[in-house]
């Protein structure tokens, strides 16, 4: 089970290496994502709190990357945090999830992306449930619910 310390770790020493690597240009991301999931996915972008459609479901399955499909976070460890965005307690696998300082607009905060293709997922807080205390407060435009694992 990952924890902050963990977290911070990766952000400092180096992140799991990922299972495999997607890599493709801006315009073949465009080609395929929405308007709206490019800015999130590939600008760094956020929805407005409570907007996402996946906030609020809570149904069976595996949360997948909106990019690469690469499986993120399983529906049994998702949890209402009240605010505004999915939340998570862990990733379906260490190696899923790339942890970066982010220091824009004035705060210090860990971004969440894809390990496998760099996708702008979200952020981390240490505020989570326990026993892992995490909460990834992710975008709903950065997954996809597969009902059918």
């Amino acid at each position: 089970m990952l924890t902050w310390k963990n977290i911070i770790n990766f952000t400092t020493k180096g992140n799991p290496t990922p299972d495999r690597r997607v890599e493709k240009s801006e315009e073949e991301w465009k080609e395929f994502l929405t308007v709206e999931q490019y800015r999130i996915t590939r600008k760094k972008g956020t929805e407005r709190p409570h907007s996402g459609a996946l906030c609020s479901i809570y149904d069976e399955g595996k949360y997948n990357c909106v990019c690469c499909n690469t499986p993120l976070f399983d529906s049994t460890i998702k949890f209402d945090s009240n605010s505004g965005w999915p939340s998570f307690t862990q990733p379906i696998k260490e190696n899923a999830i790339k942890y970066h300082k982010d220091v824009s607009f004035g705060m210090v905060r860990v971004e969440v992306l894809c390990n496998t293709c760099d996708a702008h997922l979200g952020h981390i807080f240490p505020d989570g449930p326990e026993p892992s205390g995490l909460r990834y407060c992710i975008n709903s435009e950065s997954m996809v619910l597969d009902k059918n694992d």
